[in-house]
């Protein structure tokens, strides 16, 4: 099965290329599934509800979440019924909504589990630890892993320790595209970091000079969402749900 993930998603701009692009791909058979992180998608900060249905009328069969998870409160209820949203399993206990879910597919099951970094990022779990112990409650041969963190060495780290044990590790958070897509040692797929799926002529999905004058000033600026340039980015992953084992990782960068 070919599956497509895509990276941070960055507000409107990232919603409507989200959708224009994945339909060309459906329509041109080079993906069968999409799995996108929905990160930045209202206006740079957590979802809403209404903006997750949309995603999913777009054609998502799941959305992961990272750091901005609860900027909007609406959704906290939302993440307690809705079964296809997953946010990093490693949060505090108590925290609101699910760390993994299963979708079921015609060629089978398939589970996705959320990570979060713990380098120069807020407090949590070890997402080493957490990952051992929900491989293990997995009902599926067919895993990945969306983990959001900053520390590419944190995210390599992730990605051997996990190698063999799941069918994809793919990194999130920068809004940095890298170049190391891989398929690991023991048939694990790998990317450092999927990307954006927003305005690329911008300061990772934010108006340029704001972010310039703020680097320069240290004065407080308006970060307003870029609506420039949109582009999806993330990987087309080909994996035998069978086996759980992935045969391909493609990288792309698709414009509208």
């Amino acid at each position: 099965m070919k599956i497509l993930f895509t990276g941070d998603m960055v507000g409107s701009a990232g919603r409507q290329v989200f959708q224009r692009v994945t339909e060309r791909l459906h329509e041109e058979g080079r993906i069968e599934l999409i799995i996108a992180n929905a990160e930045n998608g209202a206006g740079g900060r957590g979802p809403s509800p209404d903006i997750a249905e949309a995603l999913f009328n777009a054609g998502a069969a799941a959305l992961t979440l990272g750091d901005h998870t609860f900027d909007d409160k609406t959704l906290i209820p939302f993440l307690e019924t809705e079964p296809r949203i997953v946010r990093p399993a490693n949060l505090p206990p108590g925290a609101a909504g699910r760390g993994m879910t299963t979708i079921e597919t015609d060629e089978g099951p398939i589970c996705i589990i959320s990570l979060i970094g713990r380098v120069f990022m807020d407090p949590a779990d070890c997402p080493f630890r957490t990952a051992d112990k929900l491989i293990e409650l997995a009902n599926a041969k067919t895993i990945f892993v969306d983990f959001h963190a900053e520390a590419t060495s944190e995210k390599i780290a992730l990605g051997r320790y996990l190698d063999g044990r799941v069918s994809g590790v793919f990194g999130t958070h920068t809004h940095v595209q890298t170049s190391d897509e891989t398929i690991l040692p023991n048939g694990t797929a790998y990317i450092t970091d999927l990307g954006m799926t927003g305005p690329k002529d911008s300061v990772i999905g934010r108006d340029v000079e704001p972010v310039v004058q703020k680097f320069i000033t240290g004065m407080p600026q308006k970060f307003d969402v870029s609506k420039k340039d949109p582009a999806l980015e993330g990987v087309i992953v080909d994996v035998d749900i069978a086996t759980g084992k992935a045969r391909s990782i493609e990288r792309i960068r698709e414009r509208a």
